[in-house]
């Protein structure tokens, strides 16, 4: 197709075997038309048997069609542009649906922001909804997804300029990541390589610049839900979209009554029952094509039936079961925080309780810049997912703080909200923050995250909402919070200094160390947001 701007956009189209009128499904590819998201969907020949033509196209400057990409940038336009295109094809009957993951996700969003009527139907998964909260969580910079993302971008741009030498040299890059620099996230071959792509821009920009609202669905929030499109979001429990997933669905599923959102125990892809150290069983490895062609059968087609099973789909990790919601639950059961003092000397003194301690006390985070705080599992770990992080919470710059054993199964769903009372001898800090199910041969598997990045901090109260999760606690097992000040090489260290860290020089950084208060006067506690499965007893 031709854009209005004279550029050319390639797609391939898959039609049913037999000519008649059907609806559309439209899938804009940032990764090669030709992959068509086949990592984790069906072919799109697939989804055309099923009475579908189906179009996967390139966006602009990505694959084999022409212009630069910058992600969002003209998303919302060409989006637009191509879901009426699409609508026009031999054997369409101009009713348009999107879907795909990851930035396929996101530009179907940005899509329903513009002038689009054949638009009936959206399907993202596992996609950004606030550009600035895709690179930075909660001021910190996403460093490990947002250098191996770029180097990918980079990589993929210089293959379609016939750089042999700047191809390969990211391709190498991209099995080792190159944070040896003097500016950790600032890596001197993507400066080198910076003419490919928008990623040194990205990293240059901080996370307050207008910028990112000018690449955000969120902007558009009012316009989407004036469509009241039926959407079926897709996340998993560990994909680094999923606050962005939980996020644009509670702010788009009040428009239309058929608006879904599932979350499985997953990562980024693929989607399957295996992930990290967990066996999650059978009904893990869902058929979420078969969710797909139901969700379309029902918004295109009119076919009978409505979305089964509630609102929302959560796979309970405990349970390794789906469960049926309508809403997140929002009902939050205090547990404090206590411990003598030696809390990161000894990964048993911690305690949390549902009773708040007599005593006043501190713990201390020591963090030394040379040897931070690993990152294991979870978002962005290696291998990904639920994986024992005992050796990481017997660490001395690691404070933890565990439950009694559970005399009863409790249900965790929710959002759960760390509110500790803290102090710093620097004028920065980051703390990261970890729920884990301590399993009775004491193996510890993560069940929630958050980061928080800590600029110009006073001592006082604060607060930070982790992910959502879904995981039924069974008898027999423990609730953990692991609390260290990093989480490296997922977000780069903060020197302590006050600088950014984005861009200090690692030989600014500085120890630092990191007051936890406890007790009656300077209560710090966990918010464990539960479902119907009761709470820990006092």
């Amino acid at each position: 197709m031709m854009l209005k701007d004279g550029t050319r956009l390639d797609a391939d189209v898959y039609r049913p075997a037999v000519p008649g009128s059907y609806p559309v499904l439209l899938q804009r590819q940032a990764y090669s038309r030709r992959i068509a998201c086949s990592i984790c969907y069906a072919h799109p020949a697939w989804y055309a048997s099923h009475g579908y033509v189906v179009v996967v196209q390139d966006v602009r400057g990505r694959g084999t069609s022409e212009g630069t990409f910058r992600p969002g940038e003209t998303e919302v336009e060409d989006g637009a542009e191509a879901v009426e295109w699409a609508a026009r094809l031999d054997g369409a009957n101009g009713d348009v649906a999107m879907y795909g993951f990851s930035y396929q996700a996101y530009n179907q969003l940005l899509a329903a922001a513009g002038d689009c009527p054949s638009l009936k139907a959206l399907a993202p998964a596992m996609g950004p909804w606030n550009p600035a909260h895709w690179v930075y969580e909660n001021g910190a910079l996403q460093m490990k997804h947002m250098i191996g993302w770029g180097i990918q971008i980079t990589a993929e741009a210089a293959r379609r300029a016939g750089d042999d030498e700047a191809f390969s040299a990211l391709q190498a890059a991209s099995a080792n990541l190159p944070l040896s620099g003097p500016v950790t996230a600032m890596p001197q071959l993507l400066q080198k390589y910076r003419h490919y792509s928008h990623v040194m821009d990205w990293l240059e920009t901080p996370v307050d610049s207008p910028y990112w609202d000018r690449i955000s669905p969120v902007k558009s929030v009012e316009a989407i839900r004036a469509r009241h499109l039926p959407m079926l979001f897709v996340g998993g429990w560990f994909d680094p979209f999923l606050p962005a997933t939980v996020e644009a669905y509670r702010a788009l599923a009040t428009s239309n009554s058929d608006t879904k959102l599932i979350v499985g125990p997953w990562i980024h892809f693929p989607w399957t029952r295996k992930v990290g150290a967990v066996d999650f069983g059978p009904e893990a490895q869902r058929n979420v094509d078969l969710d797909h062609i139901q969700f379309f059968d029902r918004a295109l087609k009119g076919l009978p039936g409505k979305a089964e099973h509630g609102r929302i789909e959560l796979f309970d990790m405990g349970l390794k079961t789906w469960r049926p919601y309508d809403q997140l639950p929002d009902r939050t059961h205090p547990l404090f925080l206590s411990g003598t003092g030696r809390t990161s000397m000894d990964s048993q003194d911690g305690v949390l309780s549902p009773q708040q301690s007599t005593q006043e006390n501190v713990e201390h985070i020591v963090h030394d810049p040379w040897r931070p705080a690993p990152t294991v599992g979870g978002y962005y770990g290696a291998p990904m997912g639920p994986v024992d992080r005992r050796v990481a919470d017997e660490r001395g710059d690691v404070l933890t703080f565990t439950t009694e054993t559970l005399e009863q199964a409790m249900e965790v769903v929710g959002e759960p909200e760390v509110e500790l009372d803290l102090s710093c001898d620097r004028p920065s800090f980051d703390l990261s923050y970890i729920l884990s199910v301590v399993k009775p041969d004491e193996m510890t598997l993560q069940i929630s995250s958050g980061y928080a990045h800590y600029r110009n901090a006073a001592p006082g109260r604060y607060r930070l909402t982790l992910a959502a999760t879904c995981a039924t606690l069974n008898k027999g097992e423990r609730l953990r919070l692991s609390i260290a000040g990093a989480d490296y090489p997922a977000y780069p260290v903060n020197p302590g200094t006050g600088e950014d860290p984005v861009i200090s020089p690692k030989t600014h950084a500085v120890v630092t160390t990191i007051a936890v208060w406890h007790g009656p006067s300077c209560p710090s506690l966990l918010r464990l947001p539960l479902g119907r499965g009761g709470e820990i007893a006092k």
